[in-house]
């Protein structure tokens, strides 16, 4: 796994999602694809890139060490791990078919509401970002 990392951007060569420099309050801050309502540090948008890499790796599914890398990635963002986990399920979904099915939407929609900074149901996914393309097509 290797993310590309220069001034403006950061991507994967194995996920398509991406991190952005954006001007904000006067200030530079970095935004995740992935977690575009967040403003993060360089630091922190490297961690979410980190954490989406690992949870985007089957071979470590059930690796212990893995999970404490995710664990730590995933407070540095200031999210749970199951969020980012369903968060990417989520955004790899409407990828592939355009859409959730409408058995997932009615179940999300029935959900309690999101906590304040979280992925909500009806926010707009973007285009990949990824370098291999080849891997989700």
């Amino acid at each position: 796994m290797t993310i590309d990392i220069s001034d403006e951007s950061m991507v994967s060569d194995v996920s398509p999602e991406y991190a952005f420099r954006v001007s904000g309050r006067g200030r530079m801050v970095w935004r995740l694809s992935w977690l575009p309502e967040h403003r993060l540090t360089r630091e922190q948008a490297r961690a979410g890139m980190e954490l989406d890499e690992i949870l985007s790796d089957p071979a470590i599914v059930e690796d212990t060490t893995a999970h404490g890398w995710a664990d730590d990635r995933a407070a540095r963002l200031g999210i749970a791990v199951e969020q980012a986990v369903l968060v990417l399920a989520r955004r790899t979904v409407e990828r592939v078919h355009g859409e959730l099915p409408a058995t997932w939407t009615e179940e999300l929609g029935a959900l309690e509401p999101a906590p304040p900074g979280w992925y909500t149901p009806d926010h707009p996914s973007t285009a990949s970002g990824a370098r291999s393309q080849h891997l989700w097509r």
